[in-house]
């Protein structure tokens, strides 16, 4: 078409336009696709996710436990309050393989908190205590750590400590619990446990949450916890006893049976009350207060200190026990407190060192007369010028029978006018009071003396003479015969007859004399029998009622 149209021009005819070379347009370059926006996005919220993540992220603490049962990394919560703070992060052993070292990642907010020296971790376990059932919910989701945090104002400026020693059981009171903390001093721990409970007439309002040795070893520190507004209640004379297990008593109207709760026959409890109508004032957190073996002796008006006396007592001391009443006309002016066997080298004997704490301050005006003689001071001088007339006018100790039914004993002190005298070293201590045999050892000793005169008795040296006796006569018989008269003759012979039958019922093969045999070993036996008698009344004084036990049958 091109040469025709060149062909045309050639030939003369109108030539054509000039044809337009194409325009070509270039697009801008440096545009960015919106394509790449998603990733760029998706970068900046991961960033955001890490910053955030980061500034959540607080420090990480190290807490040891004895064993890491049900615990696992990135599943096991640290909790406060019901509230997750962490969670585990690692767990391995101590390089010693004594522990489990768990590391506890905590949340920033509130570490501060966390992180001080009184904080404590504990595993939540279900647990069955004193206290009660918990840790139920983790039967479901499966155990957590909780942790206790100090109050606000305490260990505030102390340093952040990062390394921590487990709880194995939790604790029975945490720090926000308000309330107070005491501590009771006691011989001995008896059947108290961590959450044996604390009441105030017979309302719980505490409970124990530990106990310890003394550092000397003489005694039980027991810690308390008194839950607010009832702390108040413990005034600086209260009175702490041990209310554990059943009360039994005996009185005029028969025998009583009570207990405080279920819990204190369990688990033990403690009582406390006020010291008097003036004992008001409120005591400090933390005072120490002793715990009574009782409320009788808890209420009891105080009867200072107590004073150690000896007592020698050579004869048996069966049914006498270590904490005995010593008893004066009915008043228990203390208790023994211990029993020892010693050695007499003078008589070769064994006997029994009976020592006692005795409270002078219950003989009360007498006591205070002497008190006064010696110018308000309290020793064993002043016991001793007390006790030294009163030895010296008959008082004696005496092992008494207190049941007769159970056997058991008790120390009496009495006035036995006509005891035998003897002097009182006031200067010995500590102080000795002397003793007088008990009802029971007189009466062995008079059963005694009477078997041995029994026994005393010449009974074969008696027979003997009276057969001696009766062979001369009847030598003196045939003498008669052969002089007198017939008639006196026939008259003795029938005396001779007569002397022939007594005689014969004499002789050693008779029958009299054989019952006469009989008769002393009667006679013996019987003084056996009293002296056994005696014995068995002495170590079973209740056989008086109760009669002689039945026999134990054997069976295979």
């Amino acid at each position: 078409m091109t040469q025709d149209k060149m062909t045309e021009d050639k030939s003369g005819a109108p030539e054509a336009a000039p044809a337009q070379e194409p325009e070509v347009v270039q697009r801008e370059k440096g545009r960015i696709s919106w394509i790449w926006l998603v990733p760029l996005v998706a970068l900046l919220a991961g960033a955001s996710l890490l910053v955030r993540d980061w500034l959540q992220t607080g420090p990480e603490v190290t807490v040891s436990f004895e064993s890491a049962e049900g615990l696992e990394v990135g599943q096991t919560k640290l909790r406060y309050r019901d509230v997750a703070v962490g969670a585990v992060s690692d767990i391995r052993v101590a390089p010693d393989r004594s522990r489990v070292l768990v590391k506890i990642q905590l949340d920033r907010e509130g570490s501060e908190h966390i992180t001080r020296p009184e904080t404590r971790f504990w595993v939540v376990r279900p647990r069955l205590g004193v206290s009660g059932v918990s840790g139920l919910g983790t039967l479901l989701s499966g155990p957590y750590i909780s942790v206790d945090i100090p109050r606000a104002d305490d260990s505030a400026s102390a340093d952040a400590v990062y390394e921590f020693e487990g709880l194995e059981k939790p604790p029975e009171v945490v720090s926000t619990r308000a309330g107070s903390r005491f501590t009771l001093k006691a011989s001995e721990l008896g059947a108290f446990e961590v959450g044996s409970p604390v009441y105030y007439r017979r309302i719980e309002v505490g409970r124990v949450i530990g106990y310890a040795l003394e550092d000397s070893g003489a005694s039980v520190d027991i810690q308390v916890f008194i839950d607010a507004p009832h702390d108040r209640l413990v005034t600086r004379d209260a009175r702490f006893w041990n209310a554990s297990g059943l009360q039994a008593s005996v009185g005029a109207d028969g025998f009583n049976m009570e207990a405080v709760s279920l819990a204190s026959i369990v688990a033990g409890a403690i009582s406390f009350a006020p010291g008097g109508e003036d004992d008001t004032a409120r005591a400090e957190p933390e005072a120490v207060f002793k715990l009574a073996r009782s409320k009788e002796e808890a209420l009891a008006k105080p009867d200072g200190e107590p004073i150690e006396i000896e007592m020698e007592l050579r004869h048996s001391i069966r049914g006498l026990k270590i904490g005995a009443p010593v008893d004066f006309r009915g008043l228990e002016l203390g208790h023994v407190t211990e029993i020892d066997m010693a050695f007499d080298y003078n008589t070769m004997r064994f006997y029994a060192l009976v020592s006692a704490d005795i409270y002078p301050a219950r003989l009360g005006e007498l006591f205070e007369q002497q008190l006064a003689r010696m110018k308000g001071q309290m020793s064993e001088d002043t016991v001793a010028a007390l006790f030294k007339p009163m030895v010296e006018n008959g008082l004696r100790a005496q092992m008494r029978a207190g049941n007769l039914l159970t056997g058991q004993q008790y120390i009496a002190l009495d006035f036995f006018p006509k005891a035998e005298k003897v002097t009182f070293n006031d200067a010995y201590r500590p102080l000795q009071i002397p003793v007088i045999s008990g009802d029971f050892d007189r009466l062995q000793q008079q059963i005694s003396s009477i078997v041995s005169k029994i026994d005393a008795i010449p009974f074969d040296g008696i027979s003997q003479d009276l057969r001696s006796s009766l062979q001369s006569f009847g030598k003196l018989a045939d003498s008669m015969d052969k002089t007198l008269t017939p008639q006196a003759a026939e008259m003795l012979k029938s005396a001779r007859k007569s002397l022939d039958a007594v005689s014969g019922l004499l002789a050693p093969d008779s029958g009299i004399t054989g019952s006469m045999d009989t008769v002393l070993k009667e006679l013996n036996s019987a003084a056996r029998s009293m002296r056994a008698l005696a014995d068995y009344l002495q170590t079973n004084p209740g056989a008086l009622l109760r009669g002689r036990p039945r026999d134990a049958v054997l069976t295979d």
